[in-house]
């Protein structure tokens, strides 16, 4: 059998060979092959695949794209980030052929049951999404994968999940990238105040947890008093950190790992804390750009929404054979962690 499938790819290969694989006649090979129009989608898929099968490839059309439908599944695109990630894949997709379109769903909570329904329900070929690491999602990534849709997941990672690929970030290397900076701006020993949306989101575990171990190992003077899960509400997230800072109004430091760093502002501009902390936070928007020239925030650790926008239609487009995209397998996102304070604001926020 072996030699036979060799012999096949070693002679030179016809028209009635990618006909007689494809199941067509040499008509519809030589429609397909020359561009001229007139076959399904289908049977256009089946003749290219033949054709790369015997090695026809370097005679197949260059213009050979097969259509791809991404869905891009996010809750509560009010949120800052959100915005930016949509508005980075819109024009993202905007860039590349037009066999390739996006499709946004937006949903109005970020229960692992709204995104779950989301995902089980989309028609499209692919689905990017932003999730917490919940059974329930890993159920509907499971569902997705058996009828051959693959998932990519973005910002937060669902490791032991059957997705695709994650494009983001090292969240655990940003967590340790925050406690080098809290390690050596504030005093040797004193309380730091942790805020988050809330656990279930991989993303913001990873990223107290490298916190955490920084501070253990280099600056053990420095404890963590609460960490507050505000959900990314900006009413919730104030009144829990006002506690807070009741509570020890001698903190020294905040590290905000989620969205609502307006919440954070409004606390801090209670002055219920005895002086201005020290305060880093993630994304560069809008919001964090005016604490950062004003002088309220310190620092913002920014993951990249263009490049997780890019490096998601790159696996898309690799993993659906398209040639002009090759990216080694499996596919590992390399997007950077960017560092940004009052002094490398880029101009044009």
């Amino acid at each position: 059998m072996e030699d036979t499938v060799a012999a096949r790819k070693n002679a030179r290969p016809k028209l009635k060979d990618v006909a007689r694989i494809a199941g067509v006649g040499t008509a519809t090979v030589d429609r397909v092959l020359n561009e001229r129009g007139n076959v399904s989608e289908e049977v256009r898929k089946k003749v290219i695949e033949a054709a790369r099968e015997i090695g026809l490839r370097r005679q197949l059309p260059p213009s050979y794209k097969r259509l791809i439908r991404i869905n891009l599944i996010l809750a509560r695109p009010e949120l800052p980030l959100l915005q930016r990630m949509a508005d980075e894949f819109l024009k993202a997709t905007n860039a590349l052929d037009h066999r390739v379109s996006l499709h946004l769903t937006t949903l109005p909570d970020e229960t692992p049951k709204t995104i779950g329904a989301a995902l089980r329900a989309t028609q499209c070929d692919a689905v990017v999404v932003y999730a917490q690491d919940n059974p329930i999602i890993h159920d509907a990534i499971e569902a997705l994968d058996a009828r051959g849709i693959p998932v990519i997941t973005i910002i937060s990672d669902l490791p032991g999940s059957k997705r695709l690929a994650y494009a983001g970030t090292d969240h655990h290397a940003a967590g340790r990238t925050a406690g080098f900076f809290f390690a050596r701006m504030i005093p040797k020993s004193g309380t730091v105040v942790i805020l988050c949306n809330h656990l279930g989101f991989k993303s913001h575990v990873q990223r107290i947890t490298g916190f955490r171990e920084y501070l253990e190992v280099h600056a053990p003077d420095i404890s963590i008093s609460h960490v507050v899960e505000g959900l990314d509400d900006r009413v919730r997230a104030r009144a829990r950190l006002e506690a807070a800072f009741r509570d020890i109004p001698d903190t020294l430091g905040i590290y905000n790992v989620g969205a609502a760093n307006l919440a954070v502002r409004a606390a801090i501009e209670t002055n219920i804390l005895l002086k201005p902390p020290l305060f880093v936070g993630h994304e560069l928007t809008e919001y964090t750009t005016r604490m950062l020239r004003d002088g309220l925030m310190t620092l913002t650790l920014d993951q990249s929404p263009r490049l997780q926008a890019q490096f998601s239609l790159d696996v898309l487009l690799d993993h659906f054979g398209y040639e002009s995209i090759t990216i080694p397998r499996p596919y590992v996102s390399n997007v950077p962690i960017v560092l940004y304070g009052p002094e490398n604001i880029p101009a044009d926020h």
